[in-house]
């Protein structure tokens, strides 16, 4: 148990029945009449919706104990992504419908975020950019090279984004995995 007091970002709380909540940002608001609250906003570990929700200030809430661990993601076995605490080597299989559209961005040997609550994997979280390879595209036009304009490409995980038209096929760029947006080029 926590008090509203106490809530930080990233806080997994235990609310309505037991539906697990990460707190994405809190306010603490002390009008000038009343008695003084906690504004938050909570977003669902296993469905991602978001909710703003308030408390009465010191209220007691419910938190959770997510344990989480940098692991490093090795092959796919069927539906599942196998991946491998770093620490005690041991593997974990983690189903497709977890691992969600994370899976866009995972290439083996890559290294994520696996959050756990009681023995059961919540998500999978990858680094906000990752550098990846163009495994094809159309090559740019001459003239293209102004600003502007973006092309499809297709990265070495299958997975589709915009990119701007003078990148080439073969090419490492850095990707932002929250939005699958191109973020420039990395330089080798």
């Amino acid at each position: 148990m926590a008090s509203t007091n106490d809530l930080k970002n990233g806080m997994v709380l235990k609310l309505d029945g037991g539906q697990l909540w990460s707190v994405v940002e809190f306010q603490h608001v002390k009008p000038g009449k009343g008695p003084a609250f906690v504004r938050t906003k909570l977003k669902n570990v296993l469905s991602g919706k978001t909710v703003d929700k308030t408390f009465n200030a010191g209220v007691k809430v419910e938190t959770a104990t997510v344990d989480k661990r940098d692991m490093q993601f090795s092959y796919m076995d069927g539906d599942y992504f196998v991946f491998m605490d770093m620490e005690t080597y041991d593997q974990l299989h983690i189903d497709r419908k977890v691992v969600g559209d994370t899976a866009n961005f995972l290439v083996e040997g890559f290294e994520a975020t696996v959050a756990q609550h009681e023995g059961e994997v919540l998500f999978v979280e990858l680094p906000a950019a990752v550098e990846l390879t163009i495994a094809e595209t159309e090559p740019g036009v001459q003239g293209d090279r102004s600003t502007g304009g973006t092309k499809p490409a297709t990265l070495e995980t299958g997975h589709q984004i915009q990119v701007p038209l003078f990148i080439t096929t073969g090419e490492k760029i850095k990707v932002d995995t929250r939005t699958s947006d191109y973020l420039g080029r990395v330089n080798s």
